[in-house]
C-alpha cells in the first residue's frame, strides 16, 4: 500500500434583495448548505459574482465528511501518494483530502467560512429518509443548523433541489436545511432556493413540484427559476466568461475523477423559490439575480 503525509491546510446592497445589514457588511450574505465536498460547482459562478460583484459574502455548511467518494480516485492516487481506491485507506484519509480540495476552490470563487458537521457519507443511495433517521446525527445537524442561521443572520440560503433520482444525501441535506430556515420568524427569515444547473436531468426538473412524502420541498412554480448563465462574457473583448470559474473549482476536486468530467460543461444556474419562503421572497431572489446578472466586476 502507498504512504503518504497528508497535511490539512487549512454597494451596501441597493435593493430590497437584501435585508438589514451590519455597516461592515457591503452585499448580500449566503449560506450554501450541501452534502459532500465538491457539490458547491452547483453554484460556482453565481457564489463568484456575489462576493467580486456584489461585495457580498458566502458561508458554506457542509453534512458529510466525504470519504464514500473513493470509487473514481484513482488518478488522484499518485498526487497524493495513496491508495484511494482502497476504502479503508480512502477512510482515514479522504476526509481531509476533500475538505482541503474544497477549500482550495473556495478560495476562487470567495467563500468566506467553513461548518463542517462530519457526518458519515456511506455511499450512493436514494433513500433520504433511512438516512436522516439511522446514517446521520439529525438532531446534531438540526442543531447546528439553527446556531449557524442563528448567528450569522443570512439573507439567502442556497440548497441542491431534491429531485427523486437525486443521490439521498442532497436530498437530505435540502431538508434539513428547510427545517431549519422554516424555525426562524418570518421577519427576519432567509430566502432559501433550490438549484440546479441546465443540462442535467432536465426532464425531470420540468415537472418538479415538491419531494414525495416532503411537502416542506414543495416549490413556487410562479416564482422563477431565476438564473445566472454561466456564459456570461467578461474581460478584453468579451472573450472569457464564467465557465472559466466553474472548470477551476472543480478542478480543485482532484481526488473526485467522475467530477473532473464535468469540466467544460456549460450551463445556467437555476434558482427555485420554496413554498416554505415569505410572500415577499421571489421578489427578493429576482432582484438578487438581475444583480448578479449586470453587476459590473469589481476586486
Amino acid at each position: 500500500m502507498k504512504q503518504g503525509l497528508l497535511v490539512l491546510s487549512t454597494f451596501f446592497f441597493l435593493n430590497s434583495a437584501c435585508q438589514a445589514q451590519d455597516s461592515s457588511e457591503s452585499g448580500p450574505s449566503i449560506l450554501v448548505v450541501t452534502a459532500h465536498p465538491d457539490d458547491e460547482a452547483m453554484f460556482a459562478a453565481t457564489m463568484y459574482r456575489i462576493t467580486h460583484a456584489l461585495g457580498g459574502t458566502v458561508d458554506l455548511a457542509l453534512i458529510t465528511d466525504g470519504a464514500g467518494g473513493y470509487r473514481f480516485s484513482i488518478l488522484a492516487e499518485d498526487i497524493y501518494n495513496l491508495d484511494l481506491t482502497d476504502p479503508i485507506v480512502a477512510r482515514t484519509y479522504l476526509p481531509a483530502i476533500r475538505k482541503k480540495e474544497l477549500m482550495a476552490g473556495g478560495a476562487i470563487v470567495g467563500i468566506r467560512n467553513y461548518f463542517f458537521l462530519d457526518q458519515p457519507d456511506e455511499g450512493r443511495t436514494e433513500d433520504q429518509d433511512s438516512i436522516m433517521a439511522y446514517v446521520w446525527d439529525a438532531e446534531f445537524i438540526s442543531e447546528r443548523l439553527d446556531h449557524i442561521l442563528a448567528k450569522e443572520s443570512y439573507d439567502f440560503v442556497f440548497t441542491h433541489l431534491p429531485i427523486k433520482p437525486f443521490h439521498s444525501h442532497h436530498k437530505a441535506a435540502t431538508i434539513l436545511a428547510i427545517n431549519a430556515v422554516r424555525k426562524i420568524s418570518e421577519d427576519i427569515r432567509p430566502v432559501i432556493l433550490g438549484s440546479f444547473v441546465t443540462g442535467m436531468m432536465d426532464d425531470v426538473i420540468s415537472s418538479y413540484t415538491e419531494l414525495e412524502g416532503h411537502p416542506e420541498t414543495r416549490i413556487r412554480k410562479e416564482d422563477g427559476p431565476y438564473t445566472f448563465d454561466r456564459e456570461t462574457r467578461i474581460g478584453l473583448d468579451d472573450r472569457l466568461d464564467y465557465n472559466i470559474i466553474v472548470d477551476w473549482l472543480i478542478a480543485e476536486h482532484k481526488s473526485q475523477g467522475t467530477m473532473q468530467m464535468f469540466l467544460g460543461n456549460t450551463g445556467v444556474e437555476r434558482f427555485w423559490v420554496y413554498d416554505i419562503n415569505t410572500s415577499d421572497a421571489g421578489q427578493r431572489a429576482y432582484e438578487l439575480m438581475e444583480l448578479v446578472q449586470s453587476a459590473p466586476h469589481i476586486r
